[in-house]
């Protein structure tokens, strides 16, 4: 284990165990009052309910019955090798549940398959950046939303959370996939699974002392509203960082990757007038969903452990200060502190002054002395993160959770 790994277990384990024996949560930030129109959305119109009270009942339903009636063992079995969006459902599902998965597995009818190839090209010639925003920039935002730290924590999912952090980082690399939504790609099956583990995750954790202790009065996890949040810390986010990095991006590429990513959000079970329909209303329903609610959690320290656990073993000259001055890079001081990263004052200045240069001399703005070594190493390091965890096309496992985190 690397010094910087076990200092962090021991930080993040701490806090935890302190947690435990008190008892007690951490105090939720107070979240806004829903005023996001629909008239905003994909759909263009909509009841306007607060999406903090909406979940997916449909399925939430089916997959409660499968879990009462001891099927979940059986439909993991049967469903491992569906992962094909062309291949037909296997025999032996319980009807209910297999009639709505045909039903969940047909792409929106406002789906564009000419944006769809537009985002494709655009991940192939962004694909190193998206895929550090992906996998470190997102994922350490992510341990900062305190809902989604603790529903991973507490879940069956949460015992493995280095397994856990590598599915969530992979999932930029899915969506940007040649195939994502072709015949022959796996986005679709990989959405619909995703939505029965969601179903599962919100019958179980209800049942979970320790979530119901930290979940600051939810009842019932994943609302849609906890869906955006989470939406908004993968393509909103990235794409701000893009543009604040002076990526050159055309309309055309904007377009196709806010699509890629609308689909998506339909796909996994976000509703029509919850998804924005430009990167204007985006961005004006993440300064309401996501910025105001960002904080610590102790699960988030250890969310936080187990990414930075997995680049420390990138073996590409990372030192921890260096990752640590990367990371505040990219999230920002903010969340910097929130999830307990180490102040880098001599390597901070120095990698933000570094990066930009990178992408200038990447996207052939400026010539190549003009670029220290030190961005050279961190770009070689970041591309190695990128293709061991995100561009090896290994498949996720997505089975439905019959318990939750074992203690």
């Amino acid at each position: 284990m690397t010094d910087v790994n076990r200092r962090r277990l021991l930080i993040a384990g701490g806090a935890l165990g302190a947690f435990g024996a008190l008892g007690m949560a951490s105090p939720a930030r107070a979240r806004s009052l829903w005023t996001w129109s629909p008239s905003d959305s994909v759909a263009g119109r909509g009841a306007g309910v607060d999406p903090d009270w909406v979940w997916d009942d449909e399925v939430d339903a089916i997959v409660a019955e499968v879990i009462e009636r001891g099927q979940v063992p059986r439909v993991n079995d049967l469903l491992r090798n569906w992962v094909r969006n062309d291949q037909p459902l296997p025999d032996g599902l319980p009807a209910e549940l297999r009639d709505w998965m045909e039903e969940a597995r047909k792409l929106p009818s406002w789906a564009d398959t000419e944006k769809l190839q537009d985002a494709v090209d655009f991940t192939r010639r962004k694909g190193l950046y998206t895929g550090v925003l992906y996998g470190l920039g997102s994922g350490l935002l992510s341990t900062a939303i305190p809902r989604e730290a603790r529903a991973v924590y507490y879940s069956k999912g949460g015992a493995d959370m280095k397994d856990r952090v590598a599915k969530t980082a992979q999932l930029g690399y899915d969506v940007g996939d040649v195939y994502a939504y072709r015949p022959q790609g796996g986005m679709i099956a990989t959405s619909v699974r995703t939505r029965l583990v969601h179903a599962a995750v919100r019958h179980l954790l209800p049942q979970s002392p320790g979530w119901s202790r930290t979940s600051g009065g939810q009842t019932v996890p994943i609302s849609q509203a906890d869906m955006m949040v989470t939406w908004h810390s993968l393509p909103t986010y990235v794409m701000g960082k893009l543009r604040d990095w002076r990526v050159p991006i055309t309309e055309t590429e904007s377009e196709g990757f806010l699509h890629v990513w609308q689909v998506s959000a339909h796909m996994l079970g976000i509703r029509d007038e919850y998804i924005p329909a430009t990167w204007a209303a985006a961005n004006a329903q993440s300064r309401q969903v996501l910025d105001p609610i960002v904080d610590h959690t102790p699960e988030g320290a250890a969310l936080t452990d187990a990414l930075l656990g997995i680049i420390a073993e990138v073996d590409a000259g990372l030192t921890e200060p260096l990752i640590n001055a990367f990371s505040r890079y990219i999230v920002g001081d903010r969340v910097g502190d929130l999830i307990g990263l180490d102040r880098e004052p001599i390597l901070q200045p120095v990698v933000g002054a570094a990066w930009p240069l990178v992408v200038a001399f990447r996207e052939g703005l400026i010539p190549l002395p003009g670029v220290p070594s030190i961005a050279w190493t961190l770009e070689e390091a970041l591309r190695k993160f990128v293709l061991l965890f995100m561009s090896e096309g290994r498949p996720i496992h997505l089975e439905i959770p019959d318990a939750n985190r074992p203690f």
